[in-house]
């Protein structure tokens, strides 16, 4: 079907350097920005260092397994379709509401980020107006087509990494008394106290929920499959570029953060305090002395954290289109404008977004530390998802007589890849708060609170399993488009 004269399908417009970019400025966000204070207080500079550095190895395997599939099969809002496809409708029935609802918070944990961040220059401000006026500008951006929102995304991504570079070479140079007006710190504040890991293995699990919030958006090349010219190439292309970037800036920074500033400064969004800090970035340039620097660093960081709403704002609108022309959601979600956009897909996604609002009611660092936690453990949901298709997909694709050289691109290190990243996944979601059951008294509410997306996952999926009478998708009928389909299909949306 022409998507020229229908107006019921996506359109083909994004492009490599679209997709490389739209997955970075998923990517780098507040959990860059601003969690990373949290993750170097709560492990010190070293636990916070190994934990991105573990969690970016699972990430480049589900990367490069996400990649294998979305070039294969080149969809809109791929993990439904993945796991309804590989693994059983049921199973994909949830995840796609689970990775819908994921993005529609990590909007709201966004647009609470950008309340923090314009109280730097506007305390007296109150909080729920900017979060207002953000949602609407994300709406805007948003309604446009989609190459609009492409192009738009690929500039705001550009202003990050280059702030990113920028940090990282002011604040290596300040480490040897570059730049700066205290003595030069060296490498003092790695041995401050019982650094370099400070509280051991639970804080380090729990600064890889952190970090997993921080990865959450790589797998935004999935999700724009569906509208990328050429998936073919730009697709493995995109997955080659995001990973290393995103590795190199996270864990580079967060040491850099863990060298310039002692874990146990109060400033970087430790419990203890009231009210939360601004950004670790802004903290160490105000050390360079110029406070424009710091100003100019925070204007940075709120463009980077409406960067990453906005493309939350995407990817759940897709992933709710997606679902619905598979049937797993209202029809009316189908509906898509003249520009390609699902326009009802996307006001459904405005209106859970505007869950930040409660953050006035509650206070900003309150809600914003609990959207983070819930939004990490859907994201870490989503990501068991693509392990459990990619080897599912894997096995049923040989297991009928396809060769690898079929694929435009394939996962090495298979079947570890899919494997460890499947068990990681596991181990972090059920040992971010394992303490709590060792305490003398259990605090029920926190462990509910950590875990209540796992039972609610769970509901979903074994509800509409036992609904809909579903199975588990047998190797032999698992259903691979021929390439012929595939490149027709490419030519034609």
């Amino acid at each position: 079907m022409d998507n020229k004269n229908s107006g019921e399908t996506l359109h083909r417009s994004l492009e490599a350097r679209h997709l490389t970019m739209i997955a970075i400025g998923g990517a780098i966000g507040t959990g860059l920005f601003v969690a990373s204070g949290a993750s170097v207080a709560q492990a010190g500079p070293g636990g916070a260092t190994l934990a991105y550095l573990v969690i970016g190895m699972m990430v480049f395997f589900l990367m490069t397994g996400l990649g294998e599939m979305a070039a294969y099969m080149p969809e809109s809002g791929s993990f439904t379709l993945y796991s309804e496809r590989f693994v059983d409708p049921a199973f994909g029935f949830a995840q796609g509401w689970n990775y819908w609802f994921n993005w529609a918070v990590t909007i709201a944990v966004e647009l609470t980020a950008a309340q923090i961040v314009m109280a730097f220059w506007f305390p007296d401000v109150p909080g729920i107006w900017w979060s207002a006026l953000f949602l609407c500008l994300f709406v805007l951006l948003n309604v446009i087509s989609v190459r609009g929102f492409g192009e738009g995304e690929y500039w705001f991504a550009m202003i990050k990494v280059i702030a990113v570079v920028v940090f990282l070479i002011v604040g290596t140079g300040m480490v040897f008394g570059a730049w700066g007006d205290n003595p030069r710190p060296g490498f003092g504040n790695l041995t401050v106290g019982d650094a370099p890991f400070v509280g051991g293995l639970g804080a380090i699990i729990g600064v890889a929920m952190i970090a997993g919030f921080s990865f959450q958006g790589t797998e935004l090349v999935g999700v724009t499959a569906g509208e990328a010219k050429n998936p073919e190439k730009t697709i493995p292309h995109a997955i080659k570029q995001i990973f290393w970037r995103i590795l190199i800036f996270y864990v580079l920074s967060i040491f850099l953060i863990g060298v310039l500033l002692p874990y146990n400064d109060p400033r970087l969004l430790q419990s203890s305090v009231k009210d939360i800090a601004v950004s670790p970035f802004t903290l160490v340039l105000e050390e360079t002395g110029v406070k424009a620097a710091a100003s100019l660093m925070n204007a940075v960081i709120l463009t980077a954290i409406l960067s990453a709403g906005n493309s939350g704002m995407y990817a759940s609108t897709r992933t709710l289109y997606s679902m619905a022309q598979m049937g797993q959601a209202p029809k009316i979600f189908t509906k898509v404008s003249k520009g390609g956009v699902p326009v009802a897909a996307l006001l459904l996604t405005t209106a859970v977004g505007a869950l930040c609002f409660v953050s006035s009611l509650f206070g900003d660092q309150a809600v914003y530390l609990w959207l983070v936690n819930l939004s990490g453990l859907c994201g870490f949901i989503a990501w068991l998802g693509i392990a459990i298709a990619h080897y599912r997909f894997r096995r049923g694709f040989v297991a009928q007589g396809h060769s690898l050289s079929e694929l435009p691109y394939h996962a090495s290190f298979f079947p570890f890849g899919p494997l460890f990243a499947f068990a990681l996944c596991l181990v972090v979601m059920l040992g971010q708060n394992y303490e709590a059951f060792f305490a003398r008294e259990i605090p029920w509410a926190s462990v509910i609170a950590t875990y209540i997306g796992i039972p609610v996952f769970l509901a979903i999926w074994l509800g509409y399993r036992w609904r809909h009478k579903t199975r588990f998708v047998r190797l032999d009928e698992m259903q691979f488009p021929s390439r012929d389909v595939q490149e027709g299909d490419s030519r034609t949306r």
